[in-house]
């Protein structure tokens, strides 16, 4: 039974290159350290593209939203209909 306020939770495996990965972690580092620190949870790259993922999703589901606005101009941009 799903714990009250709990959502179930899904696991994809994505791969990208080297390069991209060695990114996203300076990505992450430099969220969490340094002049750029915000008082945030730290980001790893799991952590980011989990919050990256939450963000698209909001195109769906909270579409006046910030996120979810900002994520449909980003798709948009790449040239797909949202």
């Amino acid at each position: 039974m799903k714990a009250p306020g709990k959502a179930e939770m899904e696991s994809f495996t994505i791969t990208f290159s080297r390069e991209t990965a060695e990114a996203l972690q300076e990505l992450a580092t430099r969220c969490t350290e340094g002049p750029a620190r915000t008082g945030k949870a730290s980001l790893n790259v799991s952590s980011l593209l989990a919050m990256l993922a939450e963000n698209a999703a909001m195109v769906v589901t909270r579409p006046g939203s910030w996120e979810g606005s900002g994520m449909a101009q980003l798709l948009r941009s790449h040239g797909y209909e949202v």
